[in-house]
């Protein structure tokens, strides 16, 4: 589904702000596969999701998402195929918009610029009421009202409204309260599930990165330094991974975010 063949970007190079965000990486997802990230900051995971997106090119190597290399193609064709959330709520969705025309945007309706039939808003309606936090009630509000809880789980209902080939999720509870962010991570097992997405989902909280999806990816200075699923990352604790990380990065883990968060 998603093959990243030795990639590599170097920001500012040759001079005293370069940067080598990510050297030599290759990544391959199976069509299904739900991939969870954890490293430190300035790992390379957000600058891995970029790529991916076409926010840049990468000075080597290549990218083929469901069969066809993409390591050319423009952003704006790439996110026809590739759903994204962000840490900040108020990315993903129009503030000044209402709900019912997020959606419609998002369903390739055009947002007021189309008519949205009677059968389209129930459909919509629907969707919504499974979120369980009232908003297929307030279709005409606008979205900048929402709570940032409600606009991240709108967010999440409009990336995967028509299911994307790949979903990424830039660590989209990060900035939620514990009791919201649990609600939308499950919303987002339940909407990959039943869609079969391919995901990656970046996160600073090490439990979430072994309870969610079937492989925990680990990212250290622009490598990938651990990959595990089935049986062996079922027996895994947060303890183990922070041994892993050691082990693999030659370093103990030092990240607060990542340390209050076990």
């Amino acid at each position: 589904m998603l093959q990243v063949e030795n990639i590599s970007k170097t920001f500012n190079p040759g001079t005293v702000n370069e940067k080598v965000a990510i050297q030599d990486l290759s990544l391959h997802l199976k069509k299904g596969d739900f991939a969870t990230i954890i490293g430190s900051n300035g790992a390379g995971k957000s600058t891995l999701f970029n790529a991916v997106c076409g926010d840049f090119l990468t000075d080597n190597g290549v990218i083929r998402l469901d069969g066809k290399d993409i390591t050319f193609l423009p952003q704006h064709l790439r996110a026809r195929r590739i759903g994204r959330l962000y840490q900040d709520p108020m990315r993903g969705s129009a503030p000044g918009m209402t709900i019912l025309e997020n959606l419609a945007l998002a369903g390739g309706k055009g947002g007021w610029l189309s008519v949205i039939t009677r059968g389209e808003k129930k459909a919509f309606q629907e969707q919504l009421s499974r979120l369980n936090i009232g908003l297929e009630d307030r279709l005409n509000h606008p979205v900048g009202l929402l709570s940032g809880g409600q606009r991240q789980a709108l967010t999440l209902l409009m990336a995967t409204i028509n299911p994307p080939k790949l979903l990424l999720l830039d660590e989209h509870t990060a900035a939620l309260d514990p009791a919201t962010a649990e609600k939308v991570l499950k919303l987002t097992r339940e909407i990959v599930e039943e869609h079969k997405i391919t995901t990656l989902m970046i996160t600073h909280n090490m439990q979430d990165a072994l309870d969610m999806g079937n492989r925990t990816l680990m990212m250290d200075n622009g490598h990938i330094i651990l990959d595990v699923e089935g049986e062996e990352r079922k027996n895994l604790t947060v303890e183990d991974l922070m041994e892993q990380f050691k082990a693999g990065a030659g370093k103990a883990l030092v990240n607060d975010r990542m340390l209050l968060q076990k």
